[in-house]
């Protein structure tokens, strides 16, 4: 498998990472406040459903099935993404967190979740037929 420019994609994405985790971890200790740690564990869980269920997708393009399997995995990364991002707004509207600390969990949010995205369509392995 031969990339073209591979050591710098994986260096963007990872710096991407870094800084997605570094506005999660600040948004907690900048505040002293550690209930916007919980989003991180959303985005550890939200890839396992797809990556679990998602075997179970036809790769035929002309097969007009549809996995109830699949779409629960779907389903279930849906809901881990969806609720990375309410939790922080849930939370700051309860008045446990700040406003800022909500601000910058999205943030970092929005960069873990961009970062596993792009990894995931960067380096897809092409099925030869």
């Amino acid at each position: 498998m031969a990339l073209d420019g591979g050591f710098e994609k994986i260096a963007g994405l990872s710096i991407c990472l870094a800084a997605g985790f570094l506005l999660s971890i600040l948004s907690c200790a900048l505040y002293g406040n550690w209930w916007p740690l919980l989003v991180v564990f959303t985005y550890a869980l939200a890839p396992l459903p797809n990556a679990i269920f998602g075997r179970y997708v036809t790769s035929d393009p002309l097969a007009d099935v549809s996995s109830s399997v699949a779409d629960f995995g779907r389903f279930m990364t849906a809901v881990l993404v969806v609720s990375g991002f309410g939790l922080p707004v849930v939370l700051s509207h309860a008045g446990i967190i700040t406003s800022m600390a909500m601000y910058m969990s999205i943030i970092g949010g929005v960069l873990v979740y961009g970062t596993i995205i792009v990894y995931s369509t960067l380096f897809r392995e092409q099925q030869d037929f």
